[in-house]
């Protein structure tokens, strides 16, 4: 087992504790128009600015312009019949209403921090709306790195003394172990082994079978010729098949790997929000391995129904996570000697 550690200076304590404070500040001040954040609450997440607006239907007079991870209180769902039908859910918000494509339903919910993590590792899940990592080095100290979304998944590898005199939890990256960072630990669920443990593992592997129809933008898991599971996805932008454009290629597959926890886009992060640069998503299976064509779990779009992806099947993190623990190959979890 890993034991906690300490290895900050008064000098790097500081430094990194007025950054912790600039990010409260930030939080409260994007909840400060709107009632507690003890009920729904939404984080907007498009790439570009969300509208609220003044009724639940598009081009209904703009009562204001929303930023990306701004948090907003949901009131209550409506469903106008004119929709649009492929996802028609709009929420009441302060002053309007705003489309559910634009808003992964968050929440805050704060865990109690492991004293110890297992030498092979631990699976975590962040489980408030984001979190600010931090990397270190002696020279520059700790500098603002990733912004860690809710659901997504990461290793955690060590637990230390934070700059705030918490546990903080260094999380590793599947791609190398030289990608390090770290975030307050109360920011994390540990995943029990339990949780992803494989479904029908009794089952042949010729009995398990997937159909995605590319043109309702649905996915059908058959146990033989029984269906078992349904989901709404979102497939490849249309164009030219991956690898050469962003539609999802059609074809018979295979699932070859699968990865709880995948770095997608760069590996350099400015602390830019809308860039291309997405750690921990979660629960990959990839059916094209080469060309990286995956159903995954999405944190960056709400807005299934309509092709939105660079190839991949994007699907609500709970529908992946329940195909990541159905299909085969099973996930080796890691051994602690």
């Amino acid at each position: 087992m890993s034991k906690r550690s300490t290895h900050l200076s008064r000098r790097e304590f500081l430094k990194l504790g007025a950054l912790l404070m600039g990010g409260r500040l930030m939080q409260r001040a994007a909840l400060s128009l709107y009632d507690r954040a003890d009920g729904l609450v939404g984080r907007v997440v498009a790439d570009r600015v969300a509208a609220i607006y003044k009724e639940p239907r598009f081009h209904s007079g703009v009562v204001r312009w929303t930023r990306q991870d701004e948090l907003l209180n949901l009131y209550y769902a409506v469903t106008p019949p004119d929709g649009p039908a492929y996802n028609p859910v709009w929420y009441r918000v302060w002053g309007g209403f705003i489309h559910s494509g634009y808003l992964q339903l968050v929440e805050f919910r704060y865990q109690q921090p492991l004293d110890a993590v297992p030498s092979a590792g631990q699976l975590g899940e962040i489980t408030v709306p984001y979190t600010q990592a931090f990397q270190y080095s002696r020279e520059a100290g700790w500098l603002p790195g990733y912004r860690l979304y809710y659901e997504t998944t990461h290793w955690i590898t060590d637990v230390v003394d934070g700059p705030d005199g918490k546990p903080w939890y260094q999380l590793t990256s599947e791609l190398t172990d030289y990608l390090v960072y770290y975030v307050r630990a109360e920011h994390l669920r540990p995943i029990p082994d339990e949780e992803i443990a494989p479904i029908s593992p009794e089952l042949p592997y010729e009995a398990k079978r997937i159909v995605v129809s590319l043109k309702d933008q649905m996915l059908t898991a058959y146990e033989a010729d029984t269906p078992v599971f349904w989901a709404r996805i979102s497939s490849g932008l249309s164009g030219a098949e991956v690898p050469k454009g962003t539609q999802t290629p059609r074809g018979r597959f295979h699932i070859t790997s699968k990865s709880p926890s995948k770095h997608m886009g760069n590996v350099a992060a400015s602390g830019a929000p809308d860039e291309y640069i997405l750690p921990g998503v979660p629960w990959t299976s990839f059916f094209i391995f080469e060309s990286g064509v995956a159903f995954h779990g999405t944190f960056w779009h709400n807005n299934f129904g309509i092709p939105q992806s660079h190839g991949c099947i994007n699907m609500r993190n709970a529908d992946a996570k329940w195909l990541f623990r159905w299909v085969t190959p099973v996930f080796p979890l890691p051994v602690t000697e």
